[in-house]
């Protein structure tokens, strides 16, 4: 049974270790605009807030202790993922913005079209363009009842 009136998720926060890079790469290069602020009694910066879309957004907390997020098989947050309407006009803009594309454009075993980077702290980024035959496609379909 699902939780009554879930919309979706909201923010993704990350702990990173510079900001200023971190805001050079999601803001200045991704694009992501800054929504706002919140800093601590003292006046030192708690938070940024980027846009994805209206109700979505990535939190970016300072200071973060390390150099670089735990690999893909640490147990940990994987990755996210940032759903797109056109996979290669996606990979296309972040190639002109300067990101390296870890994974090019290809077809996943889901089904749907997807696109990886990371970001300066090596957090994951997945880009997917959801395909109308994909396994997610159809499943939404069986749980409507549609199928």
């Amino acid at each position: 049974m699902a939780l009554a009136g879930l919309k979706g998720i909201g923010h993704v926060a990350l702990k990173v270790a510079d900001i200023g890079r971190s805001l050079a790469f999601y803001r200045d290069r991704l694009g992501f605009a800054e929504m706002m602020h919140l800093d601590r009694d003292d006046g030192s910066l708690w938070l940024v807030y980027l846009r994805i879309t209206d109700t979505q957004f990535i939190e970016l907390f300072p200071d973060g202790e390390g150099d670089v997020a735990p690999g893909s098989e640490r147990t940990a947050i994987n990755h996210f993922c940032i759903e797109c309407s056109d996979l290669q006009a996606t990979a296309k803009s972040l190639r002109s913005a300067g990101v390296t594309l870890t994974v090019e454009p290809k077809m996943g075993l889901d089904n749907n079209w997807q696109c990886w980077i990371a970001d300066p702290d090596g957090n994951r980024i997945e880009f997917m363009q959801m395909a109308h035959d994909s396994m997610q496609a159809a499943a939404i379909e069986r749980i409507h009842g549609r199928m």
